[in-house]
């Protein structure tokens, strides 16, 4: 293959030149003819050269440049918005410190289980690795699943759930089964930025209420429901993203009773609860999952790679977001991945995993808020769990531009303002504990606070 590249590439061989026979090359290379299909059949694949039945092979008529690196890379003079720290997360190369980021680093997920599974389901029937997904998702997982909303205190039915690609595409069905453009939906502020990003994409009129140590400001939150009328409220009521807070119970009783009066469905993202030490309560088990509807996955705990979300709600409204998974990706989740996910669940190792997680990420956050400290960022609150610290700078310097700063270094960090809604988190950012152990992060952050300073 290598060879071959060569040669296009020094013009030894051009567009729509035939390459030589099989067992030319093979003579000439002293390697089996084998070998060479093997070659040829990749650099077909990859669209250097073009198989003719009965003539032979030959190079593409249309030769594509290699790709600049700099087409590769996320553009770092894009306006600052919700999708600016996605962009930047994803595309940056895997060497680039990413303290902003929302995952955890591959050297704390389960990476024994999920080889173990994957080794388990190459052994598996072939239906599984081929076919399309059930239009509720694989059945193993959903049993899983049930029996885990009954350890929160919701008695969930088979038909009260279904599964989906991802948590994010959990949201994004919901808001297809219960938006109209320019319907009003609150979030919190701050808010996770993509559901900000997500509620653009529906063409949704977003509103926020602050959040507080103890979840929304309920006062506001009654206010806002009376005077906007939001059809929808989106919210992580344990280990909130990004503050790290848990919404108290008083809190909870108090907005469900408010949702009650005003007809208001509730999303609750449970992304984070499995690293809550001891679990808090949940406004859909309060709720009984009557107009709160609850959703998950398991990117943060397992593997954003092996990606399945799923959906709680009532039976009926099951119903219309199956047909709408139906519609808009022809079945549920890759059973691939949902298989990998149950085997990883109903292993045992889960639990043994996250037991050693939380341990780990108490320590980080503890030993990363004492060095945050020292250098005038000042965490808003000690979570109960979780690996985020959302960050006051002491300093008064503007978050926006320390990111900016930061980024002309290789580093990624996350600004307040990109979960605000209001625009009031300017002196706030967050930080993902377990991405600062590079020093190099700490030399460029100190360095980015000192110039926003000036």
């Amino acid at each position: 293959m290598s060879a071959i590249r060569a040669k296009v590439a020094g013009r030894a061989l051009g567009a729509g030149d035939r390459l030589p026979s099989i067992r030319s090359l093979a003579a000439a290379m002293d390697v089996s003819p084998s070998t060479v299909v093997d070659a040829y059949d990749r650099l077909a694949a990859e669209g250097l050269i073009r198989a003719r039945r009965g003539s032979g092979f030959y190079v593409s008529p249309t030769i594509m440049p290699p790709l600049a690196l700099a087409e590769a890379e996320p553009r770092r003079d894009r306006e600052v918005d919700p999708f600016w720290v996605s962009r930047q997360s994803l595309d940056a190369d895997t060497a680039v410190p990413k303290p902003g980021c929302g995952w955890l680093p591959a050297s704390l997920m389960p990476e024994a289980g999920l080889r173990s599974a994957i080794r388990a389901l190459a052994r598996t029937d072939p239906d599984l690795l081929t076919n399309y997904g059930g239009t509720r998702g694989g059945p193993v997982l959903r049993r899983l699943l049930l029996a885990r909303l009954a350890e929160d205190s919701i008695p969930a039915s088979a038909d009260q759930l279904m599964l989906t690609g991802s948590g994010t595409q959990a949201t994004d069905l919901i808001c297809r089964f219960l938006l109209r453009p320019g319907d009003t939906v609150l979030v919190d502020d701050p808010c996770y930025f993509n559901f900000r990003a997500l509620l653009r994409a529906h063409q949704a009129r977003i509103v926020s209420v602050p959040y507080t140590p103890s979840g929304p400001d309920v006062a506001r939150f009654e206010q806002i429901l009376g005077a906007e009328r939001p059809r929808l409220y989106i919210t992580n009521s344990a280990l909130h993203n990004p503050t790290g807070a848990t919404m108290s119970l008083q809190t909870a009783h108090r907005l469900l009773t408010a949702a009650g009066a005003h007809d208001l469905t509730i999303i609750e993202d449970d992304i984070f609860g499995d690293f809550e030490p001891e679990r808090s309560p949940r406004l859909a088990a309060l709720d009984g999952l009557n107009r709160v509807i609850r959703i998950g996955s398991f990117s943060k705990t397992l593997s954003a790679s092996v990606r399945s979300g799923y959906i709680a709600a009532r039976a009926d409204w099951i119903e219309h977001l199956v047909d709408l998974q139906v519609a808009t990706s022809f079945g549920g989740p890759s059973p691939v991945a949902t298989e990998i996910i149950a085997k990883v669940l109903a292993g045992g190792g889960y639990r043994k995993h996250m037991d050693e997680l939380r341990q780990k990420l108490t320590r980080a956050r503890r030993d990363i808020a004492r060095k945050l400290a020292a250098i005038g960022v000042e965490p808003w609150l000690m979570p109960r769990g979780g690996f985020f610290l959302w960050c006051h700078l002491a300093g008064g310097q503007d978050a926006t531009q320390v990111a900016r700063a930061a980024l002309e270094e290789d580093v990624v960090l996350a600004p307040g303002n990109v979960f605000s809604v209001a625009q009031t988190s300017q002196h706030f950012m967050r930080f993902n504990v377990a991405h600062m152990n590079d020093p190099r992060t700490w030399e460029v952050l100190r360095r980015a606070l000192k110039a926003a300073a000036k």
